[in-house]
């Protein structure tokens, strides 16, 4: 077989509607489907063969997808959100990357995909709470030091950027959220806009919309992209729903 091909493909948040035209065709003309199981079941059935895995494998994964395309496989590997996001598209390249790595695999047609993010999804049906200098966060310390994390926390803090966060808590580490909570509380103000955004795009989506001083760890799980709003970020009332979140362009003063 020739023509192969690998696609790092963004499946966006949750609902197909998010899904954009090129991830579509790709998807459609792929041989094989790679990724973490839950993202692979999201793939509308077809003729591609399916190779589902779990969630801490992904160099594995990635050796994978490039030893079939470089087979002549049509390859897409998948990730929820946009695969250059805490996903699958650095794990492909850091498996090229690796000195002992094939020759093969520098001859792959590889791309990438992108899609919506989680965060974007979340600022979407919040408002608009990154309108202005934001950052991405995220909070597994599988991959870096919890040291780390938090002192990253703290300059973004500093700095004034709204944070999304990522990753934010699992069975493993109930804990994280609540540590960054409150080592955000000691440098942002308790009335701090907060948007607890869970299972954006999907049927049993949830928005919390709170504050750094009453928001409540126990609320998010791993499905939750959590926002952070800057000092000026800002809340427009509504009737009969929750406040829109705005970030307003100009920083500080009214335009």
């Amino acid at each position: 077989m020739s023509g192969g091909w690998l696609k790092v493909v963004g499946l966006g948040p949750g609902t197909e509607d998010w899904l954009t035209p090129e991830a579509r065709r790709d998807l459609a003309e792929a041989t094989d489907l790679i990724g973490y199981q839950p993202y692979v079941d999201r793939v509308p059935p077809g003729s591609q063969v399916r190779h589902p895995s779990d969630n801490r494998v992904e160099l594995d994964r990635a050796r994978h997808a490039l030893q079939l395309a470089s087979e002549g496989r049509k390859v897409a590997v998948v990730s929820g959100g946009d695969p250059g996001v805490f996903a699958m598209a650095a794990a492909v390249f850091e498996a090229l990357d690796d000195p002992n790595a094939p020759q093969a695999w520098h001859r792959v047609a590889l791309s990438v995909d992108p899609g919506i993010s989680a965060m974007q999804g979340a600022a979407a049906r919040a408002g608009a709470p990154l309108g202005h200098d934001f950052c991405a966060i995220s909070l597994s310390d599988n991959l870096k030091p919890w040291d780390v994390v938090l002192k990253r926390l703290r300059l973004a803090a500093e700095a004034d950027f709204v944070i999304a966060l990522y990753n934010p808590i699992s069975r493993a580490r109930p804990w994280q959220l609540g540590a960054a909570f409150d080592a955000l509380r000691d440098i942002r103000s308790p009335e701090t806009p907060v948007i607890l955004a869970q299972a954006v795009g999907r049927a049993d989506e949830n928005l919390i919309v709170t504050s750094l001083g009453a928001v409540d760890a126990t609320q998010a799980d791993m499905r939750t992209c959590v926002i952070i709003g800057a000092s000026h970020t800002r809340l427009v009332p509504r009737d009969g729903a929750q406040p829109w979140v705005y970030t307003p362009r100009s920083y500080g003063v009214r335009a």
